[in-house]
């Protein structure tokens, strides 16, 4: 699979977003009491992103014939999350169906949710994960992203024990 498309949740997505967020955490062992395996806005991911300052895009194949909206591949937003210093949004909810890992969707999606985040008026981007997620670790690396010695903000994601942050 070399192309996808990249644009805004819609209502329709909520279900199977839901089951690849959920879906991913299982697979690594991550879907434990303080993420987001067991957040209930994980079932309205569109209703969540409505407030200002939220963004989240989800990543879908071409439309088909048996697909005309195309197939859902995972998402990734930016969230205006409580406690944070001004300035800053966190990276949220950013998760891939398996066999899309490693093809560069991860990061057009983080690209894309840096750009919305620049013209939103935020310079820095934080972001709460786990070890079990490796690959995504390397990803944020990659894109810049740093260590801090412990949480900021009030996500109430307190199963999450990694920290990072990117000055944009």
């Amino acid at each position: 699979m070399s192309e996808f498309l990249i644009r805004p949740i819609q209502p329709k997505d909520n279900e199977a977003l839901a089951k690849i967020v959920r879906n991913a955490l299982a697979e690594f062992g991550a879907n434990k009491p303080g993420t987001v395996y067991f957040d209930p806005t994980t079932d309205q991911l569109y209703e969540l992103f409505q407030q200002p300052g939220a963004f989240y895009w989800v990543a879908t194949t071409h439309s088909t014939a048996d697909h005309p909206d195309g197939t859902l591949l995972g998402g990734a937003g930016i969230f205006p999350s409580e406690g944070l210093p001004e300035g800053t949004c966190e990276l949220v909810k950013m998760y891939l169906k398996p066999e899309t890992r490693g093809l560069g969707l991860g990061g057009a999606l983080i690209r894309r949710t840096m750009e919305a985040a620049k013209s939103q008026g935020y310079q820095q981007m934080y972001l709460e994960t786990l070890p079990e997620l490796h690959q995504a670790v390397k990803v944020y690396e990659k894109y810049g992203f740093h260590y801090l010695p412990g949480p900021l903000g009030n996500t109430g994601h307190f199963g999450c024990d990694l920290w990072m942050l990117k000055v944009l």
